[in-house]
């Protein structure tokens, strides 16, 4: 396909938008394997995000759209830096800090699936959560 030069301005506009490669690709001229590697030198891709920090336990697909563990990884994208609607936040946040001020914690087993008990707090899992989302709101925050 020749030489040809894919804007970073408007390559970075397609992919905050959420356009797929194919349709980039058409729109420069170029391969979908061009459009990859212009997204890779500018470091323009989705950093993968791992939830198993937040989310510990190996899940029965049943427990797997639940509310706790929709919760947990929607807070689980916001300790790693990932912005989430800010009403799927509030709801997560109220959900683990009414855990946490009633010295509640989560846990998950796949024959019964997620519940509270009273935390421990040597391995208080919501706590860890929450500081983990509290020193990355903070450190994010950009104050004008």
């Amino acid at each position: 396909m020749g030489n040809r030069q894919i804007d970073p301005l408007k390559l970075r506009s397609f992919i905050e938008a959420g356009t797929p490669y194919r349709e980039i690709a058409d729109y420069f001229h170029v391969s979908v394997g061009g459009v990859q590697q212009a997204v890779e030198r500018l470091g323009m891709q989705k950093k993968n995000l791992r939830h198993d920090k937040f989310i510990p336990w190996q899940m029965a697909k049943e427990h797997s759209q639940s509310g706790p563990v929709t919760s947990l990884r929607i807070l689980s994208k916001v300790a790693q830096g990932q912005q989430v609607p800010l009403v799927k936040l509030n709801s997560a946040l109220r959900w683990a800090v009414r855990l946490h001020d009633e010295d509640l914690d989560i846990d998950y087993t796949k024959e019964t699936g997620f519940f509270e008990k009273p935390a421990d707090k040597a391995g208080w899992h919501i706590a860890m959560v929450l500081e983990d989302v509290n020193s990355a709101m903070t450190r994010d925050a950009t104050f004008p």
